[in-house]
């Protein structure tokens, strides 16, 4: 049955794949829209953690009607990212140019990361995927770290799709090291940095709109071991299907300095990007799995309803920054 079923999958992929690229780009960008509008109203769990998390971003900054709109939004633009993934097969190095507008205020980022290589950062904001692509016609060729699917043909070919400008995608297994072996060769790795794991050596609390959230070290860890720079940026969708591109800064840690500030200042980045835009994150995903505390006398009472006391996520969090009783 699994079998059956794995087999099914990859067939209706590969469908996809061979159809969408050959699709107008208004035809491809009406799907999105519709196809994310559809996922909005039938996705009830991701729809509701969607309105929790703009409510504990936002505060009373926009009503109901507001929020249901920009959680619409953030459906719509995964959706065109996901399309766009398989439509930019159709790209090249030669001819990717009409459908992006990079912005790059400091042109020696890129000038001292092909020098020395560097580690690449975004959240998953706009067309994350599309924005890495581009980057790879560009000459910086990724090595980017991908879960792999339950189903090994669907890895493969979001594999090959992903690889088509370059880069090399990896497993999470011994992920590190790969990384390591590939930033001491003057390469380039590709990361996001906005998911919320489970606290523990290789994760940082960090403030994230006012409230504490959990999420990786990695780009930070690698960048100070091995003396490369951060490079931060996004991608946001434009109208017409077109996107624009901008990179933020690249920060150059020392040894010395202290992980959790600059996993802080990384983020920082991103933040005001989502303010400014905030219909491009993906508002469905959980990103405050975890409070500082379950005591509802002191917590902040903003996190959403899934959010869960956990104390090793409180020992993450400086002593003097840590949530306190009045009085």
């Amino acid at each position: 049955m699994k079998k059956l079923r794995y087999f099914a999958e990859t067939a209706v992929i590969e469908t996809i794949a061979w159809i969408l690229p050959r699709l107008p780009r208004t035809v491809l960008l009406a799907l999105a829209r519709g196809l994310g509008t559809a996922a909005f109203y039938l996705d009830k769990r991701g729809r509701t953690t969607a309105l929790e998390n703009l409510r504990a971003a936002f505060g009373k900054q926009y009503n109901e009607p507001q929020r249901r709109r920009i959680a619409r939004g953030s459906y719509q633009t995964f959706a065109r990212t996901f399309l766009d993934l398989f439509w930019s097969t159709r790209l090249t190095q030669d001819n990717w140019q009409p459908f992006f507008d990079i912005h790059i205020p400091q042109p020696e980022i890129e000038e001292q990361a092909r020098r020395t290589g560097g580690v690449w950062v975004t959240p998953h904001f706009g067309n994350f995927e599309l924005v890495s692509k581009v980057w790879g016609f560009r000459g910086f060729p990724f090595t980017v770290v991908a879960q792999d699917f339950k189903n090994p043909a669907l890895t493969r070919v979001f594999k090959r799709l992903r690889e088509q400008s370059g880069h090399t995608i990896i497993p999470q297994e011994n992920a590190m090291i790969k990384l390591i072996k590939t930033l001491k060769r003057q390469g380039h790795a590709g990361l996001l940095t906005d998911l919320n794991i489970v606290p523990g050596k290789a994760a940082a609390a960090i403030q994230c709109f006012g409230l504490w959230t959990c999420v990786p070290t990695l780009h930070v860890e690698l960048a100070k071991r091995l003396g490369l720079s951060i490079i931060t940026g996004v991608c946001r969708p434009l109208p017409g299907g077109r996107y624009e591109a901008r990179l933020f800064e690249a920060i150059q840690p020392k040894p010395e300095d202290d992980t959790r500030e600059l996993t802080q200042r990384v983020w920082n980045d991103f933040e005001q990007s989502i303010r400014d835009h905030p219909e491009c994150w993906m508002w469905m995903y959980k990103h405050w799995r975890y409070r500082p505390t379950d005591d509802v006398t002191w917590v902040d009472p903003r996190y959403p309803s899934y959010a869960n006391a956990y104390e090793a996520f409180m020992n993450l969090i400086p002593e003097e920054m840590r949530p306190r009783r009045e009085g």
